[in-house]
């Protein structure tokens, strides 16, 4: 694993990474920097992500780079309504001696491309929250521990509600990040239109990895935060909370349900890794704000009321910073 004489040298070589791996995606990912941003916050923070975006907007192939990039092993798995639990984890088998022997199944790699995961049942959702929450699997009473760095990055298509399966607030809670995908601008889709449709090919190199990765995750828990910048984020979680003590006007009009203690802790590790990928020693507020809206999005419930007023999620949150 990685080793640094000082924080201060840590944090400097962890920009410079950053800014490398940002310089290699972006051969192949053209126009999608926000979301490249969140996706290596969420891996550096040690947090899993859900990517929500239309058809075609390259979520599985912007996965598939980042784990080149970090050089780390990656498995898609394509989530339909016949998966079973045992497709994902793995099963047990009998041998040619009639002994049990243990298969491993697709979760055994760094990272995870769970592509349309609202597409299988509960039943089969859940057979990933072990895997997110505790690093491994157990299967006949047996725990098998997952390879290290371990990342759940799971797509989802907001348009196509029809046989799907929403994911359970528990399951949602999980994810660190929850990442919106938008159509890129009209410049960058010429760009991507050229370098799709030639028959050039692209090599990416290996800037960092999972050594180097585990090595950052502790860096950034041990980056200090100021107690204002503690007390601003646990009190933006607090204020989406309806009907409590720090509860935002807003909130108790539009709100049915608030963020939990996941998000402010969230909220403060993004906010570290935010600040370290920019050079900085320390988070501030600004740094809590950059992170807030993949943080709450996904943690917060709009009710009736909201929805007639048409007031999103986004325009919410923005209010309470």
């Amino acid at each position: 694993m990685a080793t640094f004489n000082n924080e201060v040298e840590a944090i400097d070589a962890l920009a410079a990474d950053y800014k490398k791996l940002q310089a290699e995606i972006g051969k192949v990912i053209i126009g999608q920097d926000q979301v490249v941003k969140d996706v290596l916050l969420s891996i550096f923070s040690d947090g899993h992500s859900l990517l929500v975006g239309v058809p075609g907007l390259a979520k599985t192939l912007l996965i598939k780079t980042i784990s080149d990039a970090l050089h780390l092993s990656f498995k898609r798995i394509q989530f339909t309504p016949d998966l079973m639990p045992s497709d994902i984890t793995g099963a047990e088998i009998l041998d040619d001696q009639r002994n049990f022997k243990f298969v491993r199944g697709p979760i055994f790699a760094n990272i995870i491309l769970a592509d349309e995961i609202n597409r299988t049942p509960p039943k089969t959702q859940a057979a990933l929250l072990e895997a997110m929450q505790e690093k491994h699997v157990t299967i006949g009473g047996h725990m098998h521990p997952l390879d290290k760095p371990f990342f759940v990055l799971a797509t989802q298509n907001p348009i196509e509600q029809e046989g799907t399966y929403p994911l359970p607030e528990a399951q949602l809670d999980r994810f660190m990040f929850n990442i919106v995908l938008d159509y890129p601008a009209y410049e960058a889709e010429l760009q991507i239109v050229r370098a799709t449709t030639s028959d050039n090919k692209v090599t990416l190199n290996k800037v960092i990895g999972g050594e180097e990765i585990m090595a950052y995750q502790h860096v950034i828990r041990r980056i200090p935060v100021t107690d204002n910048v503690l007390n601003y984020a646990v009190g933006l979680v607090a204020k989406t909370r309806p009907n409590t003590e720090k509860a935002d006007a807003k909130a108790n009009q539009y709100l049915s349900w608030g963020a939990g203690p996941r998000a402010s802790q969230f909220l403060v590790l993004g906010a570290k890794c935010h600040a370290a990928i920019n050079g900085k020693y320390a988070p501030d507020i600004e740094d809590v704000r950059a992170v807030a809206l993949p943080v709450l999005r996904h943690r917060i419930v709009r009710n009736y009321k909201a929805e007639a007023d048409g007031i999103s999620v986004e325009d919410l949150i923005k209010g309470m910073m």
